[in-house]
């Protein structure tokens, strides 16, 4: 069998976890602050913030960036639900803006009518998506929210070593600061695993002293912040923050995981560009990739009129490939806000004829070889009578 995505655990990997769990803590422990210090470091940001899972991080990254009962986002029908769903969670709206066709991420232009055509005030925040790990070009997007008075929230789940080239020719990576705060996730099929968890990067000192309160249920024992003191003992609760930490056992997981991310992102590089080189001639598209970019290949995407049937045809060969995504407006939940078929036609075309294949670091050069053969026989139109 092969998925559309899996982690690869190493003896360096059991290692560090079995370390952790010979140690004095298994929770609020040394090993979360040394992950947040090595990934702040490796994404070029100031802090970094552990938390227990990506939608935490998003649901922590809106509340710290102001965002209340009534504040209204604009973000992607692309994506996975939780990057419109952290609004919900504490009482928001939304808009979304359709996608750029050929970047599959979300439309600055859109936004800007967005922007536009409300009073100013109605919108509160923008959260681009690095979608299939295709870095949002995150200065366009920081000169935008700056003019009209917004926040920016990058969600870089799909990105982490991916950037993109600046208009002075310097390479910003996912995550880096550019956003007023960015979020990352270690579920197994990202680039990081760590089974669970996920990471909240900021410059803004502000905003982590906010982070760092909210994911420890709103207590201090911070002297500065308390109303009083009683002794060594004494804390505050200061305002309602939740459990969103992330255990030891999984920041030693990341911490080990981490220091491959770069071998690991360049063999993606070399997979991404395998299937590139195998599909030129079938009636299939992938998204174009400059050489002012590096795309973090979370997903490789193929778009083709014959989804439905690829998608059988390679379940039946034990080629577990995926769908990314059932547009987040078409769900119904958001259905009975309002949304319907028809509202985002590129985001509703892509997603009539996305298919994500096989991507994932510990994919074999034989793994890809036959998902490829598979691919070309069912275009060739010599499908077995039977797999």
């Amino acid at each position: 069998m092969i998925p559309y995505g899996k982690q690869q655990i190493t003896e360096q990997d059991i290692a560090a976890v079995v370390s952790t769990l010979q140690s004095d803590y298994l929770t609020q422990g040394p090993a979360v602050a040394e992950f947040e210090q090595n990934f702040a470091r490796y994404v070029g940001s100031r802090y970094a913030v552990a938390v227990s899972n990506g939608t935490a991080a998003l649901h922590l990254a809106v509340m710290a960036l102001g965002l209340e009962a009534g504040g209204r986002i604009i973000t992607t029908p692309i994506t996975f639900a939780a990057s419109a769903n952290c609004a919900r969670y504490v009482g928001g709206e939304l808009a979304f803006a359709d996608i750029n066709p050929d970047t599959l991420t979300l439309d600055l232009r859109r936004v800007r009518f967005l922007l536009e055509s409300f009073p100013k005030g109605t919108y509160k925040g923008i959260v681009p998506v690095d979608f299939a790990g295709y870095p949002v070009d995150m200065e366009a997007f920081r000169a935008l929210a700056d003019e009209f008075g917004v926040f920016l929230l990058e969600d870089a789940c799909h990105a982490p070593g991916g950037y993109f080239t600046d208009s002075k020719e310097q390479k910003q990576t996912c995550g880096n600061g550019l956003a007023d705060a960015a979020i990352f996730s270690f579920h197994p099929v990202k680039h990081i695993a760590c089974g669970e968890g996920g990471m909240i990067t900021t410059n803004r000192s502000d905003v982590y002293e906010k982070l760092l309160l909210l994911r420890t249920h709103g207590i201090t024992k911070n002297p500065a912040q308390m109303q009083r003191n009683e002794g060594g003992w004494y804390q505050e609760m200061i305002t309602l923050g939740y459990n969103y930490r992330m255990p030891d056992i999984l920041a030693a997981l990341g911490n080990a995981q981490l220091q491959r991310a770069d071998e690991n992102l360049a063999r993606r590089q070399i997979i991404a560009q395998r299937y590139i080189a195998a599909f030129k001639d079938l009636p299939i598209e992938y998204t174009h990739v400059p050489e002012d970019i590096q795309h973090a290949y979370h997903l490789f995407v193929i778009q083709t009129d014959q989804r439905k049937a690829l998608y059988d045809y390679l379940h039946q060969q034990q080629i577990y490939v995926q769908v990314h995504y059932v547009p987040c407006h078409l769900h119904p939940y958001y259905r009975q806000q309002g949304w319907r078929e028809g509202d985002y036609r590129h985001a509703e075309y892509y997603y009539s004829r996305c298919l994500s294949l096989p991507m994932y670091h510990a994919l074999t050069d034989s793994e890809q070889d036959y998902v490829i053969e598979k691919v070309r026989v069912f275009f060739s139109g010599q499908t077995p009578k039977s797999s």
